[in-house]
């Protein structure tokens, strides 16, 4: 199976890498200095699972490069998604899946407006990651777990063997997608926005009694965002979030907490300005989200000069 994984970074790098170890062929569309440093020095994987080192990567800045794949995994930023969409004529044919690994609810619709609707299966996973210098990713926490829909899809069971085949990955298709998306988009929006306006790792914000008002907060708003929208969350899912909230190492923060703190452009349109979008849509208050949205716009293009 020939794969090409759209973004070298925390989620697309350590899969990418994943796959690559359990003898997938996979190349990588990356860009600037990450794209350079592993050309010419390899990729490493720094995890708790267990440390990978690709010494001979396939990387380019340009899918043609690549040419027809069988599977896309989609993962830049959602800053980047439009631009990267327009680009993927060169990898698809009539045969390739286009799974996406994206936060937030909208990519399925970007990737839509630019490839055949049947070509785009959503997927989620909550792996936290990011790249700590060129050529080295860090997996940061989480479970490397991912759930896709495509469920019965050929091309998908045989994705599913290669993760099974990996150390450190999981592949789970799934019948309802769209479940699983609102699911983590509430989850994600609110550990996005919690450890990032509050500076912190999951664990402090948790032991505080103020901290943890706010971030339940930030959850219950999008518990009710996502009712209002048609997709009623399951019950006992306030416990579900709190259970995987609390699974992590206490210091784990959110990917936009660390891109925040490096200076990088930060997602927080697609997820708390996305709650407070649809906040007002269908009149329903979100006093949090809408706090974290202004309150990190000034950050959301990079570091304020």
């Amino acid at each position: 199976m020939r794969i090409a994984m759209i973004g070298a970074g925390g989620i697309g790098g350590y899969v990418g890498a994943r796959l690559a170890e359990a003898g997938g062929d996979v190349s990588f569309i990356a860009r600037g200095a990450h794209l350079q440093a592993m050309r010419e020095g390899g990729l490493r994987i720094q995890s708790d699972i267990g440390n990978v080192f690709l010494a001979d990567v396939c990387a380019s800045d340009s899918p043609a490069d690549i040419g027809p794949v069988d599977l896309v995994i989609f993962a830049v930023k959602l800053y980047d998604s439009e631009k990267a969409a327009g680009a993927l004529g060169p990898l698809v044919s009539g045969k390739t899946r286009v799974v996406t690994l994206q936060n937030g609810i909208d990519s399925v619709g970007i990737l839509r407006r630019h490839i055949p609707s049947d070509s785009v299966i959503g997927g989620a996973t909550y792996l936290s990651g990011f790249i700590k210098q060129p050529g080295e990713v860090v997996h940061a926490g989480g479970l490397p777990h991912i759930l896709v829909g495509g469920h019965g899809d050929p091309l998908i069971k045989d994705l599913q063997a290669l993760c099974d085949r990996a150390i450190g990955l999981e592949l789970k298709p799934v019948a309802d997608i769209d479940n699983v998306l609102w699911e983590k988009f509430v989850t994600l929006a609110a550990f996005s926005g919690g450890t990032s306006l509050m500076r912190s790792g999951i664990g402090p914000i948790l032991d505080d009694p103020e901290a943890r008002i706010f971030i339940e907060q930030l959850r219950d708003e999008g518990i009710a965002i996502a009712a209002a929208a048609g997709h009623p969350l399951a019950e006992g899912f306030e416990g579900r979030v709190t259970t995987r909230w609390s699974a992590f190492p206490p210091h784990v923060k959110s990917s936009m907490a660390n891109d925040l703190e490096r200076g990088k452009p930060i997602e927080v349109a697609w997820l708390s300005g996305r709650m407070h979008e649809l906040g007002i849509k269908f009149g329903i208050a979100t006093p949090g989200h809408t706090a974290v949205f202004r309150a990190l716009h000034l950050h959301a293009a990079g570091a304020v000069p």
